[in-house]
């Protein structure tokens, strides 16, 4: 079987030059996947594997707009299709200047997975654009979600493809794009998830991705008959993942102690308290401010700027028990995860997509500590897109309780089904193998039964 995965990923390098990222995501699933292949020999002969990898569809399309000086700005637009085989295509929209086509096959590709796990019928896919929302006016951010719409409503729908947000498409995104898509079709339908919730929005649905990955920490703690409370606790980044990391972290009595963004990071040895969070809650979501400006406001906190001469992150050095990587991919590095070790964590939940580098996922798979991928730990947001999506097909809105249970028995049911897929293909506790196995049978099994398509 190790010879069939290199012959698998040698071709996914030929075919995909130039994206790392995807590379990456493929060799780390196709790994984890020998033993399926070995027991299954049907999946190989249909080429399940290959086809997973191969995208159903890409779109890619120039978005052109007029900044408030009057000028005519373009940027790229895209859109992967990458698996619809247990239902329309599910996926979140990024808005940042690192967006690629390699960044959005691999995120497309881990959402094929994580939306499996979830239990609810849902496909893969992901898209965006170059655009920087940051800096931006609400007029030239309008102008710009409105003429990414005018292309994107070509290629989605509530039966075909739901978008929702990612890094840089937040709430007044979201009511853009729907805004517009609603001009073109003429129709009120639940085709992007994350709305507000006067018009079709569910409730938890923001905090459903950082709530739903301290849920997946503490089913990993309940197998060592341990909980969250008084345990310290490092959270990278400071958006919506982080925030509400952050927020049931305290709600179960941990300690958070830090903060990040792009230009630095905060440590704060006392913890971020209720009260400092309701304050970087209004920097980061009205005021658009820089993490650095906790360190002034909050004399407890010291900051550190971003080196970019340093091989590491010295965020991930500081003493504690649990890590919770909620800012992008590749945040943590094998230096990172040494160190990591050394201050002795041993619980990691990731809220970012794939923040850990492969060979910092070796250490922490070979330290035997707890480490939830993010294809299960940070299901819980997309779990929500899903359940918006029943409450829209049904003209009703749950209760936030409601909803809020119905997220914690979704992020239990993904971490049983880890655990005891792990069991069953020999490797106990081993919950990268157990998410990337458990969400590739089900997507197998339904591309058997639809056949060669």
């Amino acid at each position: 079987m190790r010879d069939h995965v290199s012959a698998v990923m040698s071709e996914v390098m030929a075919k995909n030059p130039a994206e790392p990222e995807f590379h990456q995501a493929v060799q780390e699933v196709a790994e984890s996947l020998t033993s399926v292949l070995e027991r299954h020999p049907e999946y190989r002969h249909a080429k399940i594997l290959e086809r997973i990898i191969e995208p159903e569809r890409v779109v890619m399309f120039r978005v052109p707009w007029v900044d408030d000086r009057g000028v005519v700005q373009v940027n790229r637009g895209f859109r992967i299709e990458m698996n619809s085989a247990i239902g329309p295509y599910k996926g979140g929209l990024r808005f940042h200047p690192s967006v690629n086509l390699g960044i959005l096959k691999f995120l497309a590709f881990e959402q094929v997975f994580k939306n499996s796990l979830t239990t609810l019928p849902m496909g893969g896919g992901k898209g965006g654009s170059d655009f920087n929302p940051k800096g931006k006016s609400d007029h030239e951010v309008m102008r710009f979600c409105q003429s990414f719409m005018t292309e994107l409503s070509r290629h989605i729908g509530a039966n075909t493809d739901v978008p929702a947000g990612d890094i840089g498409v937040g709430g007044r995104e979201i009511g853009y794009l729907f805004g517009q898509y609603k001009r073109l079709r003429n129709e009120f339908t639940g085709v992007l998830t994350g709305k507000g919730i006067n018009w079709g929005g569910s409730l938890i649905r923001p905090e459903a991705t950082g709530y739903g990955c301290v849920y997946f920490a503490s089913e990993m703690l309940a197998t060592r008959n341990e909980t969250l409370e008084g345990k310290t606790c490092l959270v990278s980044g400071s958006g919506n993942v982080a925030q509400y990391t952050v927020e049931k972290l305290l709600q179960l009595g941990a300690k958070p102690v830090t903060l990040s963004d792009s230009a630095g990071y905060i440590y704060d040895e006392a913890g971020i308290d209720r009260d400092k969070l309701a304050w970087v809650m209004d920097l980061k979501n009205e005021r658009r401010g820089r993490i650095e400006e906790y360190a002034m406001q909050f004399k407890t906190a010291v900051y550190t700027a971003t080196d970019p001469k340093l091989d590491h992150n010295p965020l991930w050095a500081h003493r504690a028990q649990c890590a919770f990587p909620s800012a992008t991919q590749n945040e943590i590095g094998a230096k990172d995860a040494a160190n990591l070790l050394r201050s002795g964590v041993y619980v990691i939940a990731e809220g970012a997509n794939m923040p850990t580098h492969n060979d910092g996922v070796l250490q922490f798979v070979d330290a035997k500590v707890l480490y939830g991928p993010g294809k299960a730990a940070n299901a819980g947001g997309v779990a929500t897109s899903g359940l918006e999506m029943a409450q829209n097909s049904m003209r009703f809105s749950w209760t936030r309780e409601e909803v809020d249970d119905r997220l914690r028995i979704i992020m239990r049911s993904i971490h049983k089904a880890c655990v005891a897929t792990a069991d069953r293909f020999g490797s106990p506790g081993n919950y990268v193998n157990g998410a990337n196995i458990a969400g590739f049978l089900k997507v197998a099994d339904s591309m058997m039964d639809q056949g060669v398509v």
